[in-house]
């Protein structure tokens, strides 16, 4: 298996890394103090194809590989994870779906104005009693001629306050237990309603709201896939970007690990730079080595995805690995940096913080730990 990336691929890592860096990272810590979705940033990215990198490109998007699109999440993350948030959330797994599962006259009408981004869209199947078992869920569809009528809630949704269009998934009664059906929402449907902003611990500028449906009323047309069908897309695509999430927690780790190596080389104590103190070297070793290995295990799961191969279990393991792994990096950069790491003038809170989700979202890392055991044990 060759990971050597091809003239493409080196020219799409040079050209997101400069723009990261030049443009998402000068404001990454004023955009978190805000917590306020970065149009912006969205609209920049936008411009530069990254909101449609793995949309079709006769749907106006670019049809990049997945290997492509991790290696673009990591830079945008090592940047500005809010910004890797509010992107995933969007064509990840809000746009994506479209072109796995939607029918011509869905791909032609929804993906070209979300892949240039003047659409936002996002997934939405997560509610207030319903989180990593989503079987759970309570929203309703009922079927009243050319028309569902949608009633319930969801919660802890990336982009939902500033959304135009939602993937959405609610329970057909009368197909019960097997009824959950994916929905392409729109904001101009009558009955569709935002709620309560959330303030969250990390991540802050990627906003989460809640959103309500009324009586909503979904044109048929508008149900993505057949009745019944909503369980296998979901998962699938709780699977795909399970590769993109490891994908950020890779560049979360590598950030740590560049300020790390940047501030051991400055910070003198006892007559010498800290990174002369073996204490120090060796944790920035160990934290190098994880974070190739890390890396790998995504590039594995991205290329195994890209060749139409089985991946959920390599996703879940890239995932599990990756997101522990930016925890113990952004722990181990508030000890290097000592009282300066604790300190919310300095970088590692925020990357401590922001790692945290990345073990929460898209599937716990407990939830990992059961599709990969069950994967083995079966």
């Amino acid at each position: 298996m060759d990971f050597e990336f091809t003239e493409e691929q080196k020219i799409i890592q040079a050209t997101v890394r400069e723009f990261a860096q030049n443009e998402l990272a000068p404001v990454a810590d004023a955009l978190d103090q805000a917590e306020e979705f970065p149009m912006n940033n969205f609209k920049r990215m936008a411009e530069l194809g990254l909101t449609g990198m793995i949309i079709p490109p006769e749907y106006g998007g670019s049809g990049s590989d997945e290997l492509s699109l991790s290696i673009a999440m990591e830079e945008i993350t090592k940047a500005c994870a809010s910004s890797a948030d509010i992107l995933n959330s969007h064509m990840v797994i809000g746009s994506n779906p479209i072109a796995r599962y939607g029918t011509e006259e869905q791909k032609q009408r929804f993906l070209p104005p979300l892949a240039k981004g003047e659409r936002i869209s996002c997934f939405a199947v997560t509610e207030p009693d319903a989180g990593s078992d989503i079987s759970s869920i309570k929203t309703k569809a009922v079927r009243d001629g050319d028309h569902y009528i949608l009633n319930g809630q969801k919660t802890f949704i990336t982009n939902g306050d500033v959304c135009d269009n939602v993937i959405l998934f609610a329970n057909i009664p009368d197909m019960a237990p097997r009824g959950m059906t994916a929905f392409i929402m729109e904001k101009e449907l009558p009955g569709f309603a935002r709620g309560n902003k959330f303030k969250k611990l990390g991540m802050r500028a990627g906003t989460n709201a809640e959103l309500y449906f009324e009586d909503c009323r979904v044109p048929v047309a508008n149900r993505l896939g057949d009745e019944g069908k909503g369980m296998k897309i979901a998962l699938a695509t709780l699977d795909h970007g399970r590769i993109h999430i490891a994908s950020q927690a890779v560049g979360i780790a590598q950030a740590v690990l560049e300020r790390c190596t940047e501030y051991s080389k400055t910070r003198v104590q006892f007559g010498a730079p800290i990174c002369n103190n073996q204490a120090i070297a060796w944790k920035l070793a160990d934290m190098a080595t994880e974070i190739e290995a890390a890396r790998f295990l995504v590039y594995n799961a991205a290329f195994l995805a890209f060749k139409g191969k089985p991946y959920s279990k390599n996703a879940a393991m890239a995932k599990l690995y990756a997101s522990e792994l930016a925890m113990k990096a952004a722990t181990w950069g508030i000890q290097i940096f000592g009282g300066y790491g604790y300190m919310m003038e300095y970088p590692m809170q925020r990357y401590f913080r922001d790692a945290k989700l990345t073990e929460i979202y898209e599937g716990t890392s407990e939830i990992q730990r059961l599709v990969i055991s069950r994967a083995i044990l079966s």
